[in-house]
């Protein structure tokens, strides 16, 4: 599974993430030579392993963010969220691996590490909605070059492949997913909260407005499909064969999904890799740099940069790849900015462009009893009704998540309200101690609870990955350099979102304790139309090498492949047209397996005899 990157391939695959190890399994499952280059490090050797190092890691990290149980590289920085801060007069200032150069931040993080973000990923699995495809019918964002039906099989097989737990009868009442008949999902649904079942008790069936005049929304709590073993059917499959995952623990109730999942029940693409074929060779500390293009336009392979075992940037050395055909599989960022270093794929002027993600709404409080916080999964049910509909005209529409782990989103672990007790807690003013103090944390930490908006975004081409040469990283290759912003549609429907958070609220007799003071919590602040909001971003970058039908507007095809380059793709979530508002990494999925097939057609023509003539054609040949 690993191995040199001598001789050449097939394809050579860059980033070992989740859209990476699928089309390496893919296409090493049909016999071809596959050479994976992975700029961070770790190995598919031994998870276990590498399992015990990242908890450890978890263990003692300070801060306990996304990337925090996984090796830094220097020589492969990867962004992280501990990057931005607020400043006390609104704003924000940035440090890190990105340069900053828009009137907000673009908040999110990924991993550059064998098994990319999907190592650290929340695991929430939902489909796009119909709809979804269509946003450019709404006034806002692009509609897509492939409907909901053209990906149904392959969102299937995504399915199986990421071992997803749902109830299928569920997303079509609740959802409105068209899903065929007789379908059930891998495994059954993880479990409801109990926070969810409180939840539910008290919104299902109460109509909410978003404003006066406006249509209501019936409410239902629904559970989110995961990626993570749930409990087995009670009979075996449609096909007979094993439940995916079945050999893995299910779900411990850990609290810790994002980072890391301690019993394994989680998906990573490490589970991918551990099933790829003997024709695939992996190659990690390998920073590609540039894509060799001939004069004709074909990518004849990859120049990158080995770098230590310790992950320093000394004696990396500059290597080369060859192969038939590139698959850039990195991240939104990452791809945008190898296209870039490259010169490659700008006949639409579009790479780099469109940059979105999912600003998140938090808003938080206390039940008026105790609801069991801080187990299981980060969300296990959701509100879906403002995902579609006439209303996503006038703003973004949005998925709602109910929050299993408290305030920690918001304001931080529950050690930060203990300190809060300890400090002026008491009636009097002063400090809770002892039985006391455990009395009012308990009672305090046992109610918190929260909601979390998940907006979409649209693709705006002011929003945009681009180089500077002036700022590079310690390989000496140029930073991405980023200009982020939200349009009045996104902020409306944050607006909107606050006003449904407050009649939930409401409903729910709690007591709302959201705020967005000015400060180093919040550098995602603003304010609209004489309110102060604030975002939090949900690691879902998306748009950055769009998909389209005409090489004039867009960088690929609806196969990934690049107008430009016949036989150069770029999968992931930078080329969906819009980012929807559900976690798109079973879309991304999805798309990726779709391209797998695509991919294996164009290397069977490539390598496919060219047939003779006839004889008239033998006869005049010169057999000299």
């Amino acid at each position: 599974m690993s191995g040199p990157a001598a001789g050449r391939w097939d394809v050579i695959v860059v980033g070992a993430g989740f859209a990476g190890s699928l089309v390496a399994r893919d296409l090493g499952a049909r016999g071809w030579r596959v050479l994976v280059l992975e700029a961070g490090a770790g190995t598919p050797d031994d998870p276990g392993r590498e399992r015990a190092d990242a908890l450890e890691n978890f263990r003692t990290a300070l801060a306990k963010v996304p990337n925090s149980p996984y090796p830094v590289s220097t020589a492969a920085p990867s962004p992280d969220i501990l990057d931005l801060t607020g400043r006390p007069e609104g704003g924000f200032e940035a440090d890190g691996y990105f340069v900053q150069r828009g009137p907000l931040p673009y908040a999110s993080g990924y991993l550059r590490a064998n098994g990319g973000t999907g190592l650290a990923w929340t695991g929430l699995a939902p489909r796009m909605h119909p709809e979804d495809f269509r946003a450019g019918d709404f006034g806002h964002g692009r509609n897509w070059p492939v409907g909901y039906q053209d990906l149904e099989p392959f969102y299937r097989a995504a399915e199986r492949e990421l071992g997803v737990a749902a109830d299928a009868d569920e997303q079509r009442e609740a959802v409105g997913l068209p899903l065929p008949a007789g379908y059930r999902f891998p495994t059954r649904a993880i479990p409801r909260s109990h926070l969810d079942t409180v939840i539910a008790g008290a919104l299902d069936g109460h109509p909410v407005r978003e404003e006066a005049g406006a249509a209501p929304t019936t409410l239902r709590v629904v559970t989110t499909p995961h990626a993570r073993n749930g409990r087995p059917h009670p009979e075996p499959g449609p096909d007979g064969g094993p439940r995916p995952g079945a050999e893995d623990a299910v779900c411990r109730g850990h609290a810790s999904c994002v980072p890391i999942c301690p019993s394994g029940a989680k998906y990573t693409p490490l589970r991918t890799q551990a099933r790829w074929a003997p024709s695939v060779s992996l190659v990690t500390r390998a920073v590609v740099s540039r894509l060799r293009l001939d004069a004709g336009g074909r990518v004849t392979g990859v120049e990158y940069l080995r770098h230590p075992a310790d992950g320093s940037a000394t004696g990396a050395a500059t290597r080369t790849a060859e192969a038939d055909l590139v698959v850039l599989a990195a991240h939104a960022i990452e791809n945008a900015k190898l296209l870039l270093l490259s010169g490659a794929a700008a006949g639409s002027g579009q790479v780099g462009r469109n940059l979105m993600d999912h600003p998140v709404l938090l808003t938080w409080g206390l039940m008026p009893g105790q609801v069991g916080p801080y187990r299981g999964p980060g969300s296990t049910s959701g509100l879906e009704g403002f995902r579609f509909g006439p209303a996503r005209a006038r703003r973004a529409p949005f998925r709602v998540e109910i929050g299993n782990w408290g305030w920690t989103w918001a304001l931080g672990p529950p050690d930060g309200r203990v300190a809060e007790l300890l400090r002026t807690g008491g009636p009097d003013g002063r400090g809770r101690f002892g039985p006391e103090l455990r009395r009012a944390a308990g009672d305090r930490i046992g109610r918190e609870f929260a909601f979390q908006f998940e907006m979409e975004q649209d693709a705006d081409p002011a929003n945009r990955v681009t180089l500077d040469p002036a700022v590079r990283d310690p390989l000496g290759i140029p930073r991405p350099v980023l200009h982020y912003d939200l349009s009045d549609w996104v902020k409306r429907g944050i607006a909107a979102a606050k006003a449904v958070s407050d009649q939930l609220f409401a409903l729910l007799g709690a007591e709302d304790r959201t705020r967005f003071a000015p400060g180093p919590g919040w550098p995602g602040r603003f304010e609209h139309e004489g309110r102060a909001y604030a975002y939090r971003a949900a690691g879902h970058g998306a748009g950055t090498h769009i998909m389209g039908d005409s090489p004039r507007t867009s960088v690929v095809d609806q196969w990934q492949r690049c107008w430009d380059h016949p036989n150069l793709y770029a999968v992931g979530c930078g080329s969906m047209p819009s980012v929807a508002t559900s976690n798109p990494s079973l879309t991304m999925a999805a798309l990726a397996l779709r391209s797998a097939g695509r991919i294996h057609q164009d290397l069977l023509a490539r390598h496919r005899p060219v047939p003779l003539r006839g004889p008239a054609a033998l006869e005049g040949a010169d057999h000299s």
